[in-house]
């Protein structure tokens, strides 16, 4: 019976032991959670990886025995996150992936595809053939297809009439219109005036006044001269709009005689392809080049089977090789933008051309298995919403052409001359008050009405019939 009551009482010292033992379980599996929440992704990215890259500035440089570059500075940001060590390797074959004649993937995709590195970090294109052999991160940069050509390579054709390029072409035609509007209103006007002289050789007639409208352009007095207030106001506003229209033809035509800034007459894929002068590649077995295969537009496909024809004289095998046929021949460079940009940031004699086609974007490269690409692509995502990555490029893509480039000429656009052309339209408006003003002092004194004022003067131009006037003996003369 002793012990009996001693096994009870052995038992309930066990069972409060356990229950007190689950309490504090709780609390410091609690705690453990709280503390280890933000190490999550620290876990989940692993501890070391190994990386393979390629070298291509910006993105991977070999600065002695060290890696430096936009890539590598993204991997370090990316490291402190989520806390892995990483080794890096240059890619064996020096190719950035693509399916061979065997239907196996060479450069770095092939590496990571065979365990060989755990991480792909370079400017690697993501598209859907990569996509579906590997997997990849959100894209840490944008990017797209654009052409490197040399500045002097296909100047633009200066042809014989550049005088007129210093205005756009509204500026020509509203200038004409202006021209025309005017000559109008001051022939109208002279007609409407009784001050203004009627006689042919000293009237403003209609041949007069487009006579008198094209010597303002010289900023030469020409005959005959106005006479009447209502056109006078007219000749006023005219000499103002043409001395501020030929001052800004001066200003403008000596910024384009004087400008350093030469423009190729290649803009676009399809100027690219009608001309005959330089020859055009891009990387061998590149994403480029795929986009260009596959695509189903019948430029590009024509782009494809001129490079496909000329593969072992256009195609190049790295980025570096097509810069530098641009730089010493006759040649374009197809390639990424992002690319393009920097290097025409560098040389001040190349340019990227203004077309960029088949957006898409550059991501890193990790195996189908891999538990840290989730975590990596959350960590890029954070970088891009804190600014880190615009920081990372404005410090990689540094450009010594921006200030050259940014003082080229433009054709003169009809918005800095708008009032002007303002100012004309008033002064014709003013002018054919003040006629219709001189008109009514006119009839009132002759008293007679406006309107046959108005019709003895259009008889007059029209018909060329001279109008009696009323003389004071008028009545004497009658039978």
């Amino acid at each position: 019976m002793e012990t009996t009551f001693k096994l009870l009482f052995c038992l309930s010292i066990l069972m409060t032991a356990i229950e007190l033992g689950k309490a504090g379980n709780e609390d410091r599996i609690s705690l453990y959670r709280q503390i280890h929440s933000h190490e999550r992704a620290k876990r989940q990215a692993g501890n070391h990886l190994t990386v393979t890259t390629i070298l291509q500035e910006p993105f991977t440089m070999l600065e002695g025995s060290k890696f430096e570059g936009y890539c590598m500075d993204l991997l370090a940001e990316l490291s402190k996150k989520l806390g892995f060590t990483y080794n890096v390797s240059l890619v064996k074959d020096g190719r950035y992936g693509q399916l061979d004649q065997d239907n196996n993937w060479n450069g770095m995709i092939g590496e990571v595809i065979r365990k060989e590195a755990d991480l792909a970090v370079a400017p690697l294109t993501i598209t859907a053939v990569r996509e579906k052999a590997i997997l990849f991160t959100k894209p840490y940069i944008q990017t797209g297809i654009g052409i490197l050509v040399r500045r002097d390579a296909i100047p633009e054709d200066i042809g014989l009439f550049r005088f007129l390029n210093p205005f756009s072409k509204e500026i020509w035609i509203g200038a004409l219109a202006a021209f025309l509007v005017t000559c109008l209103c001051l022939f109208l006007v002279a007609r409407l005036s009784p001050y203004e002289s009627q006689e042919e050789e000293t009237g403003l007639t209609l041949l007069n006044s487009l006579w008198y409208g094209t010597g303002a352009f010289t900023l030469q007095g020409v005959d005959p001269q106005p006479k009447a207030l209502s056109t006078r106001i007219i000749a006023v506003v005219w000499w103002l709009f043409t001395i501020v229209l030929v001052t800004a033809y001066i200003a403008s035509f000596a910024a384009l005689l004087n400008t350093k800034t030469q423009q190729p007459s290649i803009q676009t894929f399809d100027d690219l392809l009608k001309q005959k002068t330089l020859a055009f590649g891009t990387l061998r077995e590149s994403s480029t080049y795929n986009f260009f295969k596959t695509s189903k537009r019948p430029t590009y496909r024509m782009i494809y089977e001129y490079m496909d024809k000329r593969k072992e004289s256009v195609l190049v095998s790295t980025f570096d090789e097509g810069v530098k046929r641009v730089q010493e021949s006759n040649y374009a460079f197809i390639g990424e933008s992002v690319s393009l940009d920097l290097v025409a940031a560098k040389h001040c004699n190349l340019m990227r051309v203004n077309e960029v086609i088949g957006a898409r974007g550059y991501g890193l490269v990790a195996a189908n298995d891999s538990k840290s690409i989730r975590s990596l692509s959350v960590a890029i995502l954070e970088m891009g919403e804190t600014g880190e990555l615009s920081y990372l490029k404005e410090k990689w893509w540094d450009s010594k052409c921006v200030t050259e480039e940014t003082g080229g000429w433009t054709p003169l656009e009809p918005k800095p001359l708008g009032g002007i052309f303002i100012i004309l339209a008033v002064g014709l408006v003013i002018g054919l008050i003040v006629a219709v003003v001189e008109m009514v002092l006119k009839s009132r004194h002759q008293k007679k009405s406006c309107c046959n004022v108005f019709s003895e003067e259009l008889t007059r131009q029209f018909k060329g019939e001279e109008v009696e006037k009323p003389t004071e003996n008028a009545e004497a003369e009658k039978p």
